[in-house]
C-alpha cells in the first residue's frame, strides 16, 4: 500500500489495479485495528495453550513406626478419631462409630485385619489414603503412620 500526500487530513491511497481512494485516516485506523486484533488473538491463543498445566501429585511417604515403639489404641489412635472423625462417624451419619468407648469394638475385626494394615479397610479409607466421599480434610503422615503401625502391631485394645 502506498500513501500519497494530500491535505493534512486527507490521504490518497493506491489500492490494487491502479485505483486511488480518498480517505480521512480510516484506512490507517483499520490497519491498526487489524494489527491490534491479530496481536490480541495470538496472545489469547498463546495464553490458552501455555497457561494450563498439571501439578505433579506429591505424595508424602508415610514413615515407618519403629518396632520398639508401642502404639496404644487409647493414647494414640482414639485421640486421632476424636479430633478428626467423630463429626461424621457417630452412628447418625456414617459407620463405623468412632466415638470413645465404641470405636474399638466397631472397627475390629470388621474394618481391621490385625497385622495387615495395607489390606485393612480402615487404613485404605483413611483421609489422605483413599477416603470416599471427601471429608474436606486429610490426616497428616504422622497420624496415618500411627494408625498403620497400630494395625501392623496387631491392632490391640491397649
Amino acid at each position: 500500500m502506498k500513501v500519497f500526500p494530500g491535505s493534512s487530513d486527507t490521504h490518497y491511497t493506491f489500492l490494487k489495479k491502479g485505483i486511488y481512494v480518498r480517505a480521512k485516516g480510516r484506512l490507517n485506523n483499520n490497519n491498526k485495528m487489524k494489527k491490534l486484533f491479530r496481536l490480541a488473538l495470538v496472545s489469547s491463543l498463546s495464553l490458552m495453550c501455555f497457561s494450563c498445566y498439571y501439578d505433579e501429585l506429591y505424595i508424602e511417604e508415610i514413615p515407618e513406626i519403629p518396632e520398639d515403639q508401642i502404639v496404644s489404641f487409647q493414647d494414640d489412635i482414639q485421640p486421632i478419631f476424636t479430633a478428626n472423625c467423630i463429626g461424621c462417624h457417630n452412628t447418625t451419619i456414617a459407620n463405623p462409630d468412632l466415638r470413645e468407648g465404641n470405636s474399638y469394638n466397631a472397627i475390629v475385626p470388621d474394618y481391621v485385619i490385625a497385622g495387615d494394615a495395607e489390606n485393612s479397610e480402615l487404613y485404605q479409607k483413611l483421609p489422605g489414603i483413599g477416603h470416599q466421599p471427601d471429608p474436606g480434610f486429610t490426616l497428616d503422615v504422622d497420624e496415618i503412620a500411627l494408625i498403620k503401625g497400630w494395625i501392623d502391631q496387631g491392632a490391640e485394645n491397649n
